[in-house]
């Protein structure tokens, strides 16, 4: 659609400027530092911290339902900047200039409604929103899109040069910043960090394949973590984990998109996450939580957070009832068929604490609740849910589970309607499935398969079959005639099909 057959009354702001005066801020001592250079951590004390726009009220000049409306008709626009999750550009990088912005694909996943049997089961009705349809099959690009665009906008400016984009992963994140930094070669070269045989074979090979720099050393995520940490601090390298805060900042891309396909309808809603390096839960917050100070939408949605009983810290921290008593401890995470939210120590906890209570103060009631799942939970949900026309992945299955946890401790209402989050693509954990459909998997998952739910296949080969194809030599005439109507025999007689009547 051409900006000329806009509506006039919003056509001015269909096209977004470069406004905003963004800043680092610290959770720690409060102190704003300039985002001309890359920070991670505050350099006065340490603490994590998040981007925060100094001029965001000049967003509330416009009412709620104008900005419903410039979205809305953004969405028709053909410029690639503007398709993805930059279509919030004034709330997401409202400082950087279109033709920076890195568009991939990225954003704008589908939200599917689960089928009857489903919602039955589970007890309430609920979408799967499925971010594994995102470039690198993960919903990491979403804080790519946002990373990468503003180094390359400091690369377009002259302010970098020469950059290697480093991070730690337990394969998510290496794929996506390994694809996203490749789409930026030459000015840009990675590098990516794993624990040593703890990350999927599918992951694996994506870094690889995009050409970055793979490193594998022993430990588990927390442990690689450390050492991109102390890089990061030593020398010239651009940290991509989600301690950088404009990773943050792509993700609420996530909320914005669940809250335009309801049409700004958040009421009796619910977003069920996983919880990992708690970065997606940050993001999440918010987004809502800018939506909702422009007006854009009347109701703050519930949101749960998931961990399971192998990696839990975040739960543990908020089962304490009383704030004042609530400690932090990093946990030592055990084997977890969700494999992406292994760990132990995240990074953004401190975003975690700040954001849910900012959140449940605006909402005037608690609104953030944190949840656990046992790894049988995990694995089950997510095959059952494939079942029945889903690609989730276990981390989505971790959010199912954790909407029925949800529902059990009476978080959740019957009229409320859930958006459970598949953070991948199901064929990246798809070596999880076939351990459990041959009981392969360790004892240290703590899994027991269900035999109505392993699935195998079957070489159908009947006795006494004289003449097989074979590759390069096919059947032909009464041998071919033979072979396919004893197959089919055998195939029917296993299914138990009864014969067509036939006029």
């Amino acid at each position: 659609m051409k900006l000329k057959d806009f509506p006039e009354d919003i056509r001015e702001y269909i096209i977004p400027d470069q406004q905003g005066k963004l800043v680092y801020r610290c959770l720690g001592c409060g102190a704003e530092h300039d985002i001309k250079k890359l920070l991670y951590t505050c350099p006065d004390c340490n603490k994590v911290l998040l981007i925060y726009d100094n001029r965001f009220d000049r967003l509330k000049r416009l009412s709620g339902e104008q900005w419903q409306r410039i979205l809305d008709y953004r969405k028709m626009l053909t410029i690639p900047a503007l398709k993805g999750i930059y279509r919030f550009h004034e709330f997401i990088g409202p400082i950087i200039p279109l033709d920076s912005i890195i568009y991939l694909g990225e954003g704008h996943t589908p939200i599917v409604e689960a089928n009857e049997f489903l919602q039955e089961k589970v007890g309430v009705k609920f979408y799967y929103k499925n971010d594994g349809q995102n470039p690198s099959a993960s919903f990491k690009d979403r804080g790519m899109a946002s990373a990468l665009s503003y180094i390359n906008s400091l690369i377009r400016k002259g302010l970098s040069s020469d950059i290697l984009a480093i991070c730690a992963s337990t394969g998510d994140t290496s794929a996506s910043a390994a694809l996203y930094a490749s789409y930026l070669t030459p000015h840009i070269k990675s590098a990516v960090l794993l624990p040593h045989k703890k990350v999927t074979p599918q992951q694996l090979s994506q870094p690889l394949g995009s050409g970055a720099s793979v490193f594998e050393i022993p430990g588990v995520f927390d442990d690689c973590m450390k050492v991109v940490e102390a890089l990061s601090e030593k020398y010239n390298v651009a940290l991509l984990n989600s301690k950088n805060a404009w990773r943050i900042l792509g993700q609420e891309s996530y909320s914005y998109e669940i809250a335009q396909d309801f049409e700004y309808d958040m009421a009796n809603k619910v977003i069920v996450l996983p919880i990992g390096n708690a970065g997606n839960i940050t993001a999440v917050m918010n987004g809502f939580l800018k939506f909702y100070e422009t007006g854009i939408i009347k109701t703050l949605p519930k949101i749960i957070g998931v961990q399971s009983h192998h990696a839990n810290p975040v739960f543990q921290y908020y089962s304490e009832p009383d704030a004042k008593k609530r400690e932090f401890k990093p946990v030592t995470v055990k084997p977890s068929v969700a494999q992406a939210a292994m760990i132990g120590n995240p990074v953004s906890m401190p975003r975690v604490i700040h954001l849910t209570n900012q959140y449940n103060e605006l909402a005037g009631e608690n609104r953030v609740n944190f949840v656990e799942v046992t790894e049988q939970e995990i694995i089950d949900w997510e095959l059952l849910a494939n079942r029945n026309g889903h690609i989730a992945c276990t981390q989505g299955g971790e959010s199912l589970a954790g909407l029925v946890a949800a529902q059990r401790s009476g978080v959740i209402d019957k009229e409320d309607i859930a958006i459970v989050d598949s953070t991948a693509h199901a064929l990246k954990f798809s070596g999880f499935q076939d351990m459990y459909f041959s009981d392969k998997l360790s004892p240290e998952f703590g899994i027991n398969p269900d035999p109505a739910m392993m699935n195998k296949p079957i070489l159908v080969h009947p006795q006494n079959l004289e003449h097989i194809p074979e590759h390069g030599k096919p059947l032909k005439g009464k041998d071919f005639t033979t072979f396919v109507n004893r197959i089919s025999e055998e195939i029917a007689s296993m299914l138990n099909l009864k014969k067509a009547d036939i006029e």
